[in-house]
């Protein structure tokens, strides 16, 4: 463990060195993605002016919800994005093969090998929201609820990366994995929203099929005292169950990896 934690490291400091080459698309990177978050703010405030009251949220509770997903999700940015890019970058060219002649794994190569600046947006967003509806919601910190902030984010990104992990995975077979990642992945819209103003499927689905509810309005709950029981508690077994079905998941489909001959 302690050697990947190193070469993660080392990994990331020779991204940043390259992203610091070009400062500028670094900015812009992350400006842009804080751009693209702020015009889907603006779509919840839209949808808050004509239904003040969303089934019993208010404004400041659905931003509450909107900003745990983002805080999620930026960590799956930031340190999973490349799985996006397993078929049409790596498989298609042959470069995947490199990673399967170096003695580290080949999963954590990919992962370490691209850290994405455009995470860095979606998390000042998010952390931005948590700040502004804990004031405007007068949420009191008590260490549960701590803790619940910190399980509910971490978690929620391991789900993130764990779901496209397991559907990048298809790209061993049909190369470009992308359309199947984000058939899963644009679920995590829904759960911008709470769960309680969807229909019973739709809950069901984004609690325990795909799961995005427990990175978003579980936590959510908890810290606004309202009544779910302790299911905000489950995100963590959540998380380590997908990952693990994921690697296993990947171990399976890299046996049917075939390089390009190039």
């Amino acid at each position: 463990m302690t050697r990947y934690l190193n070469l993660y490291w080392y990994f990331l400091i020779q991204r940043l060195k390259v992203l610091m080459e070009y400062r500028a698309s670094f900015i812009l990177g992350a400006s842009s993605t804080i751009v693209w978050q702020a015009s889907s703010i603006a779509a919840v405030w839209v949808v808050m002016q004509k239904v003040p009251i969303l089934n019993g949220w208010s404004y400041d509770e659905v931003l509450l919800v909107y900003g745990l997903v983002t805080l999620s999700k930026s960590i799956n940015h930031m340190f999973a994005d490349n799985l996006w890019t397993l078929g049409r970058v790596y498989i298609r060219s042959g470069g995947f093969d490199r990673f399967l002649v170096r003695p580290i794994d080949p999963l954590f190569h990919l992962l370490a090998d691209r850290f994405c600046q455009d995470g860095v947006g979606s998390l000042l967003v998010g952390a931005a929201l948590l700040v502004k509806t804990s004031i405007a919601l007068g949420i009191d910190w008590t260490p549960d609820k701590l803790l619940m902030l910190v399980v509910g984010v971490v978690s929620g990104g391991f789900i993130f990366i764990a779901l496209n992990l397991i559907t990048c995975v298809t790209a061993f077979w049909i190369v470009d994995s992308v359309p199947v990642t984000r058939l899963v992945f644009d679920n995590h819209l829904f759960a911008q929203y709470p769960l309680s103003i969807y229909p019973r499927a739709i809950n069901i689905l984004l609690t325990w099929v795909i799961p995005y509810g427990f990175a978003s309005f579980y936590p959510a709950s908890y810290l606004l005292n309202r009544d779910v029981g302790n299911i905000a508690w489950f995100a963590p077994v959540v998380a380590a169950l997908l990952l693990f079905f994921g690697y296993r998941f990947w171990r399976f489909g890299l046996k049917y990896y075939s390089g390009t001959g190039t």
